[in-house]
């Protein structure tokens, strides 16, 4: 049997150990289910994407931006602080 070292976030870590041990499995079998599943299916078992917020078209709107901030042209107004939970 071999054996696998890596590195992680600490607070990922003790994340992912919460979450596991509520349903019941330990890190060590969650990733052999993990590589089981990417060896029988030869693919990354779940959607992986681009942060949206680097997008060509989110880059151009906010160089867009910017460059009315330069020129003056930009206004800003007051709002609520909007909080988003993780």
């Amino acid at each position: 049997m071999a054996q696998i070292s890596l590195r992680v976030d600490d607070d990922i870590k003790r994340r992912a150990e919460e979450a596991l041990d509520d349903i019941g499995l330990s890190m060590s079998a969650a990733i052999n289910v993990f590589l089981k599943k990417v060896a029988r299916e030869r693919r990354i078992p779940f959607e992986l994407s681009a942060d949206p917020f680097y997008s060509e078209s989110n880059l151009r709107y906010l160089e867009g931006i910017s460059q009315d901030i330069r020129e003056g042209r930009a206004h800003f107004a007051e709002h609520d602080l909007i909080e988003v939970e993780d």
